[in-house]
């Protein structure tokens, strides 16, 4: 099924989500300003964070649906890490709006956003695994794999904001992305290692 959507929780569950109806997606033109007009006006509504992720994944379907100039918007492709292109920055703006590209088989680390994030595959494939927390008396920071998923082009997937994940890169051309994530609150976000089972500031 091409063009699906994803919802993953924090206790590392992930569910497909019902997709937007055509004829609700359809904007000509759709400039990058209007984009940002309506999620702002999904974050001012009075909804629950999966209310908003659902408002908010619509739009973001609608722009990469309606919009060749984000498909045109890739960092300089880099050996490692994932390079990532601010698409909006103002001084008070608390959202972190990007694209992100990445070389096929790079790993991320595991990690949460600290608040919400919704992620649109543009081009290549991702594997996304998602995690949950499973504290102990000796280990209060220790996580664990819950289960993975191969996203494709047209695929979304968003996150509540106690959500863990990692991805890699796979396939055969790099992995280009567009996000959106909520105010970074970074006393909230978290880098996990799963061997010696600790968490970090990041």
């Amino acid at each position: 099924m091409k063009n699906r959507d994803f919802l993953v929780t924090g206790d590392g569950s992930w569910q497909v989500c019902k997709p937007a109806k055509e004829w609700d997606l359809l904007r000509t033109p759709y400039h990058f300003h209007r984009f940002l007009t309506e999620v702002e006006d999904v974050l001012n509504y009075d909804y629950d964070e999966i209310e908003c992720l659902a408002a908010l994944r619509l739009v973001v379907r609608r722009l990469v649906t309606n919009s060749y100039w984000i498909h045109t918007q890739k960092p300089e492709l880099a050996d490692t890490g994932i390079p990532a292109m601010m698409l909006y920055d103002e001084i008070g703006y608390p959202l972190t709006v990007q694209t992100a590209i990445a070389k096929p088989g790079t790993v991320s680390t595991i990690h949460n956003h600290g608040n919400w994030g919704i992620v649109a595959i543009l081009q290549g494939e991702e594997s996304n695994t998602s995690w949950r927390r499973v504290p102990d008396a000796k280990f209060p920071n220790r996580v664990e794999p819950v289960g993975d998923m191969i996203l494709l082009p047209g695929d979304i997937i968003s996150f509540t904001s106690d959500a863990i994940h990692s991805v890699k890169a796979v396939g055969d051309e790099p992995t280009f992305s567009f996000s959106i994530y909520g105010e970074t609150y970074h006393s909230r976000r978290f880098e996990y290692d799963a061997i010696a089972h600790t968490a970090k500031n990041f």
